[in-house]
């Protein structure tokens, strides 16, 4: 039988404190000492068993694409291993009944499952798809800029509320037929999801995420629309998910399928603000945006970390011993920012993918890369592109260095964007 092995490997320091407001604050800085020092770490967070982490290019590539490695620790062959998915959660303050929706997800989910469940929503956020969803795109960008002088105080407005924000979820509520009228609730609930609050808080909204998903396939259920949700719910569906799978799908689609859109908008916009060279280049040739939004996303993605991988048998990354069960966090934000697999990793270059692709890990790789993908991009490029010709002379209203970002370890964000019109 195949065990966990509880390495007790650290760094000169102990073991590295994931919650460190010096990971959170600066991510790109703080995680690339680590990448120079040691090529794996062990990294812990409270109520979480120690997991391994990894922070280099090739190493995470591997982590996310090669068979020894695994989403669903459920997977590994051998004695019970523990879900850090599902212990990071209860930490938080999910409420152990919810546990199974974190199972039953597309992101748990490897093999045939996996393929299964990917694949029945996989052609709703294909480029062709997301393609023709550009216009509505384009007529809620425009919306929301129309809106934007009504919320302004002496010039200066929050752009992450009033723009970066309400785009995305819109978009995505459209998708899966949210009621118009329930749209805030369910932005609000997946804000608090994703900006790191712990307790009562996050149960409480969790909870009343898994309810409204439910009303919503009941909806759906007894009035069928045009929209991806009553599509899975169709009868003749040879695939027909269970009623488990179809809530932790959509809780997935909201918050995964919106959240990283806002704050790359956000943190893509600063980016431009704070670099006036390349913001000058994307002004006068605007066919760079899809360079633009690809080289954000690299830059300064808002995505810290992937999910953990679990080790299936006895392997080694590199020249890390790591044995079957024990888990490895993949750093995102290291891995982009990484000198081996990007020429002068810390320089924003808008033109960098005209040049030759440098694939960044924004998205994930392999079989678990983020399938709404397209989307993201799409929408970042909508929404930048409709800004700058509304807003040509757009600045930041107070010094960058004043700019306040959540306290969420896996989210790199903004609280706020306040820019003077």
């Amino acid at each position: 039988m195949t065990v966990e092995k509880q390495d007790t490997t650290d760094t000169d320091d102990g073991p590295l404190d994931l919650a460190d407001q010096e990971l959170v604050r600066d991510p790109f800085t703080s995680y690339a000492h680590v990448r120079e020092r040691e090529q794996m770490v062990r990294g812990h967070v409270q109520g979480v068993d120690p997991m391994w982490v990894a922070t280099r290019h090739d190493d995470i590539r591997t982590i996310m694409s090669d068979s020894r490695f695994t989403m669903d620790a459920a997977t590994v062959p051998g004695a019970p291993v523990a879900h850090r998915t599902a212990q990071t959660w209860q930490a938080r303050g999910m409420h152990p009944e919810h546990e199974k929706y974190l199972r039953a997800g597309i992101f748990d989910a490897e093999g045939s499952d996996h393929r299964r469940l990917r694949g029945l929503v996989t052609a709703a956020f294909s480029p062709r798809r997301v393609a023709a969803l550009r216009p509505r795109i384009d007529a809620i960008a425009t919306q929301l800029l129309d809106r934007l002088p009504e919320h302004a105080e002496d010039g200066i407005v929050d752009l992450v509320e009033h723009f970066a924000r309400p785009l995305p979820i819109t978009v995505i509520c459209e998708l899966i037929a949210v009621p118009e009228a329930d749209r805030d609730r369910w932005g609000a609930r997946s804000a608090t999801l994703a900006a790191g609050v712990c307790g009562g808080e996050l149960g409480e909204a969790l909870a009343g995420m898994v309810d409204d998903a439910r009303t919503l396939i009941d909806r759906h259920t007894t009035h069928p629309g045009s929209d991806l949700i009553s599509d899975l719910l169709d009868p003749h569906h040879r695939d027909r998910l269970s009623t488990d799978e179809l809530v932790s799908l959509i809780a997935n689609l909201v918050v995964a399928g919106h959240i990283t859109t806002v704050n790359l908008i956000a943190n893509g916009t600063e980016a431009l603000l704070t670099h006036p060279g390349q913001l000058a280049l994307l002004r006068e040739d605007p066919t760079l945006m899809p360079h633009a939004v690809d080289e954000l996303m690299r830059y300064c993605g808002p995505v810290v970390r992937a999910l953990p991988r679990y080790a299936t048998c006895d392997t080694t990354v590199g020249s890390t011993p790591v044995y079957a069960g024990e888990a490895v966090l993949p750093i995102v934000s290291a891995a982009n920012r990484d000198p081996a697999a990007f020429t002068d990793p810390d320089r924003f270059d808008i033109g960098r993918t005209r040049r030759g692709r440098e694939p960044h890990l924004g998205f994930g790789h392999g079989a678990h890369r983020c399938l709404g993908a397209h989307l993201a991009q799409e929408e970042t490029a909508v929404a930048l592109t409709a800004l700058l010709n509304r807003v040509p002379d757009l600045q930041l209203a107070t010094d960058p260095e004043q700019l306040q970002r959540g306290t969420n370890p896996v989210n790199w964000h903004l609280k706020a964007l306040p820019v003077r019109l």
